[in-house]
């Protein structure tokens, strides 16, 4: 059986979604090679774009790069011929709106729930795109079941359609911490609270620079680590404070020493389809503090203190709270550690590829 892997995501920076993406083909590899799926059975290629920036050591599975041009005219035009005579996985939120024998993960209703979240182009096409692919794949997989709420609100797609699979943390737990990063930027023997995601409006940054500036005299500060993307993004009006510190976009590597050397992680974001994250924090022993909204309960339960990610005060009180008491922090921590360990990529992997053989059977 031909099996394809729509392997856009090689050409593009690494948020939540990609990183799901990687994980995922790595993962899938692995158990071919450890013989726990039929690596006889199926020819697993992964089809990328030119402009790869991202190499995945892989044993059985191949990459193919396709065509001359990427983007999405790649992903409509190139891949859906490159793949007509196989089963095409999707794992990105996007994919051809002509090949009919396809499945495909979606994140999320986000370009729905928080449209200016996104540039007017990208919210639009995805809208589109996204409907199509609820109609044509033959399963939809997602991240958490809020995200199938909203797919089955916002995409009518129905619900038996959908199958719900929680992603995994260890990428974090084994990456080797870049300590240059925290003595680069003067944070070595330095309390400080993070904050990493995406420079998306819907991550709420600016109420967290909002909430700092309300604690008077603290000998700490907030560090943002993310990148920003104006194809992608709508703009976030960020107020400035002396308090806060943007070390833009970060490697895996320099996030992990962010996420080891802070003393409590952030993330008051108003809408979340899973919320990778707070995942990571916990796995790294950092006490976490989130918004109450959308999919964060389902992934954090009660391992996490929360917070009004639409009150600056209340951001500021729980931060106050969790930096003034040594306790509570270890009691987070050793809360994260334990609610973390019940969500791992092997599983993750092990669970789509049963929807993926589910629907070479059919």
């Amino acid at each position: 059986m031909n099996i394809y892997v729509n392997g856009r995501f090689l050409t593009q920076p690494v948020t939540g979604v990609q990183r799901y993406a990687l994980e995922l083909v790595k993962r899938w590899d692995q158990l071919l090679v450890e013989g726990r799926e039929d690596r006889e059975a199926y020819s697993l290629i992964v089809l990328s774009p030119p402009g790869a920036i991202h190499e995945l050591d892989l044993k059985h599975i191949k990459i193919k790069q396709i065509g001359t041009f990427g983007g999405h005219a790649w992903e409509q035009l190139v891949l859906p011929a490159y793949a007509r005579k196989g089963l095409l996985i999707n794992l990105c939120n996007t994919g051809p709106l002509l090949k009919g024998n396809q499945i495909a993960t979606i994140h999320d209703a986000a370009v729905f729930e928080h449209p200016k979240s996104y540039s007017f182009v990208f919210r639009n096409a995805y809208k589109v795109i996204q409907r199509v692919l609820g109609i044509r794949a033959h399963r939809i997989m997602t991240v958490s079941q809020f995200s199938k709420s909203q797919l089955i609100e916002h995409y009518r797609i129905h619900e038996n359609k959908i199958k719900v699979i929680s992603l995994g943390k260890e990428h974090m737990q084994i990456v080797e911490p870049d300590q240059d990063m925290l003595e680069d930027h003067g944070l070595v023997g330095q309390d400080y609270v993070l904050a990493v995601s995406s420079m998306n409006p819907s991550k709420n940054f600016p109420n967290i620079v909002r909430a700092i500036d309300l604690l008077q005299q603290v000998d700490y500060r907030i560090v943002i680590a993310g990148g920003t993307n104006g194809k992608v993004f709508g703009t976030t009006d960020m107020p400035h404070s002396d308090k806060v510190k943007l070390v833009g976009y970060v490697t895996d590597r320099q996030l992990k020493a962010l996420y080891d050397g802070a003393a409590c992680f952030l993330f008051p974001s108003l809408y979340e389809g899973f919320g990778l994250p707070p995942l990571e924090a916990m796995a790294c022993g950092t006490p976490v503090i989130v918004s109450r909204n959308a999919s964060l309960p389902e992934v954090c339960g009660e391992a996490t203190l929360y917070c009004d990610p639409d009150s600056p005060a209340d951001i500021a009180l729980k931060i106050d709270r969790v930096m003034k008491d040594e306790r509570l922090r270890e009691s987070l921590s050793a809360r994260g550690l334990e609610r973390s360990g019940q969500f791992s990529w092997d599983k993750c992997a092990k669970q789509t590829w049963d929807v993926v053989k589910e629907v070479v059977r059919t």
